[in-house]
């Protein structure tokens, strides 16, 4: 078999050789298989373990798998290991291979979001093709909707030559079709977009046309007639997650994709079956396979090295063989060596890098600071503690970390003794406990879960050594003892809460796997950590299966769960799966322990975690390996204390690869959150591991003493624009102005506008009601929207009467009323529908912002704010464009910047007019978020909103006061016709003559009292009769 080499050519290398000088490998003390280059230890871990348990392994002795220079390793590094007779290849970090991650089985390679410039091109000369099959393994975006390419094969004389298009519809399964030459295929129902993997395979042969589509190992359709003129041409282009004609843009493809390869034959259902269920390839007919070194990735496009979900372990011949596609300059050769997926191995022997398999256990080398493994050097024996004082003086000694190792190869009855030793002197004396003694007890924990998974033993004793370290962690995780835990990170020494959930992680995996043989369930619960592990028959678990915490743990919420949905149990048969163990673990009081440890640190904290720690694995003991399925989890948050940042809240599991201390390793992929309540949160994860709840905080420029003037001036000025918008309302109702669409439009506007203040001034008292405050929220959709659909009718109004010029609007009445009303009722019931559970905010009743219900306002009054800005940009040209035409004509002499000013005049009293009543404010709701300046803004336009409603269209409005001066005519005229039945002789009565209007002489008025203002004497009876054709009254010709 050929050995594939591959050897590190860098420049800073070069550089080394030249400028670096090699320092004298120093010994190691206590007889360590260490030495030291330049600041740093290389120590050679004999432990035979998988590259990515090696990797963690040096992790967590606070090192890191050995990143080995080319130097280092021509010389001193063989020499160390020769020395020690080790001649085997032994594992190395993938240094001088980018695209080698974390030393998985795949390069899966991420399409974030749609772009037209994000693809792979497969480099790959193709020959022409009478039949093809093509499978790959994709995970779609759960959130996209619309249609997407898979893949797609151009040649020169024809683009569309192969391609696979997924059509993607909410609440549907996704729709697969197979294009060949330009014909299309129907689409067909493939699989759920439930953010899974699927394996998804499409097959063609010129003979008949016929063509084949499966999903998941199953067919799912087939016909014929589709191409039936030649075959598929050659030398053509692949592209994958790209369309490549020109004109299909916005096709392009979303999620993650990976195994891609190439048949020139049809495979046949079994065939498909077989190499889902057992994860081996067909090798018969294969032309193609996928590698990263036969892709041109796109530099957008961000890849990583992953495990697939596929239904059985690799066929002996696919583990035995791997088959590279290299590609170099402009050739690609094809290599078979006796190796794996890029993970990289050092041999002394031949001092030479290889790749091989991730999953051979082999031996490492792990590298350290120097100042690390001197501290390091400190810690090998337990020290003389207080605690481990007692511990000596047991009956049954636990004897040093060293001996302790054999111990574990020797027996594990002996080891179930001393964690009992352990336990009983630690819940005897917990408070003796320091920070070097939680080091040692970690370390003890895991190097009992390293090593008890390679023994055989009853289930008897594996449980009760199980249940001896549960308790045992249990009690060192507790937050009484936070404070043991500060300092551990100091010296370079990374140990943390979560090194002991994943030595429980190991153990439980190890009882499950010997509990499975005997159809055994396990329970515990302790006073921090509740464990179950329960075997099932899946071909008698037609339902979900749940998890809820033990009520025996202390604060246990009765909200907190784990689900397994019953379509990943179906899904989970379905693959072949009959019998698995689910395995639970519940974590009650972790985040009382990292605040503690927050707290004491003063450290700044970007999230913290908010809720317990809720784990769920669906092992498959049989196999010895855990399966992959997607959960729901819901998890009650902690009180917070009152923090100066806004929180929000986000599901994250705990990655142990990014395991570096004690708030390190949380990671969000792969989670979503689906439902938060004022202290609940619901999220959705596609893998399995340990789940929690972060609250991230997110700074604010407002402090608390602006956003209570914010608060206070909203409700001020939403009192005062209430009392405004009443008075105006109350003027077009009372007053007898002429009916009109306008003012039809205007009534409706102020109403909608009223009933939306008084909701608002109402709804601080709602906040304690659930229900009620959803009431409250919905009235407040309702109206809001209702005033802006009344917003865009008066701009649609003002579209039609001053740039159409429309004059009649009768007939659009009934149309405008759907918008007014109509509208704003079919969005808050649909928001209200999608969105039951989660529609309000947490601390006040309006739209939740987390969910995105906020966007049932938003979107609608984006879309309305920015139509009535266009119309007001044409409203105030026509307007500068009449006010300019009217100064040329009315104003000849008139300089040029008189009537430019008038023009400035005009355009600047339209918008003033407008601006109230088509809700232009808003748009510095927009710039909120950049300035508080603009938050004030913003707060007092739309507080005197009303005002300028009532001054606008009330009391400058020339119909309201023309209706006003109407009304005072006609009781002017009803005093008059009271005056004019009065007698000449009861002049002397004042009372008749104070309600009469004033007589006027020709070329003379009188007073009050009837004197003669002009000449200072009463006037004649005679002059006075109100026959005579000199006497007049005022405002008599307009009664």
């Amino acid at each position: 078999m050929l050995r594939f080499s591959i050897h590190l050519h860098f420049i800073y290398v070069f550089w080394c050789l030249h400028c670096c000088a090699a320092e004298e490998a120093v010994p190691a003390p206590q007889g360590a298989a260490r030495f030291k280059y330049g600041e740093t230890y290389y120590e050679h871990a004999p432990a035979k373990l998988s590259w990515a348990a090696a990797r963690v392994a040096c992790r967590r002795r606070s090192g890191a798998l050995a990143s080995v220079p080319h130097e280092l390793g021509l010389h001193e590094l063989p020499a160390f290991l020769l020395s020690l007779n080790i001649t085997e290849p032994l594992w190395i970090e993938n240094a001088g291979i980018s695209d080698i991650k974390d030393g998985f089985d795949t390069l899966i390679v991420e399409f974030p979001d749609q772009s037209d410039s994000d693809r792979i091109r497969v480099l790959w000369k193709f020959p022409s093709l009478s039949a093809v099959t093509v499978c790959t393994q994709i995970q779609l975006d759960p959130t996209f909707h619309g249609f997407s390419t898979i893949f797609s094969y151009s040649t020169q004389s024809f683009l569309k030559e192969f391609q696979l298009q997924a059509n993607v519809t909410h609440g549907e399964a996704v729709k697969l079709s197979l294009l060949v030459h330009g014909e299309d295929g129907p689409y067909v129902e493939a699989f759920d977009n439930d953010g899974s993997w699927h394996l998804v395979c499409v097959s063609w042969t010129g003979v008949g046309g016929k063509w084949y589509i499966s999903a998941d190992g199953r067919l799912r359709d087939q016909g014929e007639g589709l191409y039936l003129s030649g075959d598929i041409g050659s030398d053509g282009v692949l592209v994958i997650g790209q369309k490549q004609d020109v004109s299909s843009r916005g096709m392009s493809f979303t999620g993650n994709i990976t195994q891609l390869n190439v048949w020139d034959r049809v495979l046949s259902p079994n065939e498909i079956h077989t190499m889902e269920k057992q994860c081996s390839l067909i090798f018969s007919g294969l032309f193609f396979k996928w590698n990263f070194s036969a892709l041109a990735i796109d530099p957008s496009l961000k890849s990583h090295w992953g495990d697939i979900l596929c239904k059985g372990k690799r066929s002996s011949l696919d583990s035995q063989t791997l088959h590279i596609w290299v590609y170099t300059g402009d050739s690609i050769s094809s290599l078979t060596y006796e190796s794996n997926h890029g993970c990289m191995t050092f041999s002394p022997l031949s001092q030479s890098w290889n790749l091989d398999f991730c999953k051979i256990r082999k031996g490492a080398i792990c590298q350290f600071h120097k100042d690390v493994i001197e501290n390091l050097w400190l810690l090998s024996d337990f020290p003389k503690t207080s605690f481990f004082t007692k511990v000596r003086k047991e009956e049954y000694k636990c004897v040093e970390l060293h001996q302790l190792e054999r111990m574990v190869e020797e027996t594990i009855p002996r080891l179930v003794a001393c964690t009992e030793v352990l336990l009983k002197v630690l819940q005897l004396n917990p408070n003796i406990l320091i920070p070097i003694d939680m080091l040692h007890l970690t370390q003890i924990l895991e190097l009992v879960s390293m090593h008890v998974s390679e023994k055989s033993a009853s289930s008897e004793v594996i449980s009760s050594l199980a249940t001896n370290l549960v308790k045992l962690s249990s009690e060192i995780i507790d937050p009484e003892l936070a404070a043991q835990w500060l300092g551990l990170s100091k010296d370079g020494v990374s140990v943390g809460p979560f090194n002991v959930i994943e030595s429980i992680d190991k153990v439980t995996e190890t009882l499950a796997d010997v509990l499975a043989t005997e159809g055994k369930s396990f329970k515990l619960s302790t006073k921090n950590i509740d464990v179950h592990l329960e075997p099932r028959k899946l071909g008698q678990l037609g339902y979900s299966s749940v998890f809820k915490p033990s009520t025996l743990i202390s604060h246990v919420s009765q909200q907190d769960e784990i689900l397994i949905p019953d379509t990943e149990v179906l899904r989970l048969h379905s693959l072949g799966y009959e019998e698995v163990i689910f395995i639970h673990v519940y974590y009650s009081h972790l985040m009382e322990f990292q605040s503690k440890i927050s707290n004491s640190a003063d450290q700044k904290e970007i999230s913290r975690l908010a809720t317990a720690v809720i784990s769920a694995t669906v092992r498959d003991s049989f196999k010895g390996q855990n399966i992959p399925v997607a959960v729901n989890y819901t998890l009650t948050s902690i009180e917070l204390v009152e923090h100066p940042l806004l929180v929000a809240p986000v599901c994250v599991f705990w990655n142990f690869s990014l395991m570096s201390g004690v708030l390190d390793g949380w990671s969000s992929k792969g989670c979503w959150v689906t439902y938060t309540g004022s202290s609940v949160t619901s999220c959705f994860c596609n893998h399995t591991t340990n789940f929690a709840v972060l609250m991230s905080y997110m700074e604010t420029k407002w402090t608390p003493l602006q956003r209570s003037v914010l608060t206070k001036l909203t409700f001020v000025g939403a009192g005062a624009s209430l009392c405004a918008l009443l008075v105006t309302l109350m003027l077009f109702t009372m007053l007898d102005i002429p009916k009109s669409d306008r003012t039809s439009i205007h009534k409706n506007l102020f109403i909608a506008l009223t009933a939306a203040q008084v909701v608002l001034l109402c709804s601080g008292s709602a906040t304690s009601n659930k229900v009620v405050c959803t009431v409250v929220a919905a009235l407040l959709h309702l109206f809001f929207m209702a005033a802006f659909s009344w917003m865009l009718v008066e701009g649609l109004l003002l579209w039609s009467k001053v740039v159409i010029v429309n004059l009649s609007e009768e007939r659009h009445m009934k149309y405008y009323y759907l918008i007014g009303w109509g509208l704003p009722v079919l969005v808050v019931a649909i928001t209200l529908v999608s969105a039951s559970r989660n529609y309000t905010a947490d601390d006040h009743c309006w739209l939740s912002v987390q969910n995105g219900v906020i966007w049932g306002f938003a979107g609608p009054v984006i879309f309305i704010v920015m139509v009535n800005v266009m119309i007001l940009a044409r409203v105030v040209a026509i307007t500068i464009s009449t006010a300019k035409r009217r100064s040329v004509l009315l104003a000849l002499g008139s300089s040029p910047s008189e009537q430019a000013l008038e023009q400035i005049r005009a355009a600047v009293k339209a918008v003033l007019v407008l601006l109230p009543i088509l809700g232009l404010t808003w748009l510095f709701g927009v710039l909120v978020p950049f300035s508080v300046v603009m938050a004030y803004i913003f707060v007092l336009l739309n507080s005197l909103q009303g005002l300028f409603i009532f001054l606008i269209y009330g009391v400058y409005n020339t119909e309201v006061r023309s209706a006003i001066n109407r009304i005072k005519e006609r009781r002017k005229a009803l005093n008059f016709s009271n005056c004019a039945s009065y007698r000449p002789s009861s002049l002397a009565n004042s009372s008749q003559l104070a309600s009469c209007p004033t007589p006027v002489l020709t070329g003379h008025s009188l007073d009050e009292e009837g004197v003669d203002e002009t000449s200072g004497s009463p006037p004649d009876t005679a002059s006075a009769n109100p026959g005579n054709n000199g006497l007049q009254f005022k405002n008599y010709s307009k009664c």
